[in-house]
């Protein structure tokens, strides 16, 4: 352990005050060290929202490396370290996280959870995916964020479905006409039958912006090179298609119950 780091996490475990807390796990998180990731994951759990804010920010920063001790602590039992994990994960957008940002934008027990997951979802990193399983995966946010803009009850989570359905048709891939169409039919209906005044002029924003920014977005898409190896992207195929069959064969579409369910899908383990 660097001598830092060392005094980093002295400073927390002296801290004598909520305000101290969050202060040192601020200071840990600006660090921006990989060796910070376990003790910003444990500052989770810690009854102190400011300090859980600023590891989350510091977990965001260092993205990638965050991700596999991230989806272990969904594992816990402990629902408040799991909800905020779950928060970094949505903004790190790292494709490995897509399983837990399904489960959690339908389904969560927590509207700000919920919110998180469903703006996460329309901004995952889709440069990183391979062509064969981008389809998938984008098809699979689209529904949730369907589900999520026609269904939830909280106005503020619908109006992340918004934001989330405007940045997934801005990645959608030239030629998934489908896709983007149904994204520009519920936005528009939205824009006319939804009760919220926010979330209706959050729709009608959307709508403008799509005309404006799609042929900018399709002429500079590209795949950047992914950091994720070849098991890895195996194992997110395999989730989506065991997804795909438990709604056929155990459910029917659109049973809340599904979603609910989600929510017990463990974690990616390594192979």
């Amino acid at each position: 352990m660097s001598d830092l780091l060392s005094h980093l996490i002295d400073a927390i475990e002296k801290a004598d005050s909520a305000a101290s807390l969050s202060d040192a796990v601020q200071d840990l998180a600006d660090a921006g060290l990989v060796e910070s990731i376990p003790h910003l994951i444990e500052a989770l759990s810690y009854n102190n929202p400011g300090a859980a804010v600023a590891a989350v920010d510091g977990l965001v920063t260092l993205g990638t490396p965050a991700v596999p001790p991230l989806l272990e602590q969904l594992d816990l039992n402990n629902y408040t370290a799991r909800a905020w994990a779950i928060r970094a994960l949505a903004s790190i957008g790292d494709p490995r996280g897509l399983l837990t940002l399904l489960g959690a934008a339908t389904a969560d027990i927590s509207m700000s959870v919920r919110r998180a997951a469903a703006r996460g979802l329309g901004s995952m990193q889709w440069p990183q995916f391979p062509l064969q399983l981008l389809e998938i995966a984008q098809t699979e946010a689209l529904e949730a964020l369907l589900f999520v803009a026609q269904q939830d009850e909280e106005w503020i989570v619908r109006y992340a479905a918004v934001v989330g359905l405007e940045s997934l048709a801005l990645a959608t891939q030239p030629g998934s006409g489908s896709r983007r169409s149904q994204i520009q039919k519920q936005l528009e209906r939205m824009a006319h039958e939804e009760e919220s005044a926010s979330v209706k002029a959050r729709a009608c924003k959307a709508q403008q912006y799509l005309r404006e920014a799609i042929p900018r977005a399709e002429a500079s898409l590209r795949m950047a090179q992914s950091s994720l190896t070849s098991t890895d992207w195996e194992q997110i195929l395999a989730r989506l298609y065991n997804r795909k069959l438990k709604e056929r064969t155990v459910l029917s579409e659109g049973d809340p119950q599904h979603y609910r369910e989600l929510l017990s899908v463990g974690p990616l383990k390594e192979t």
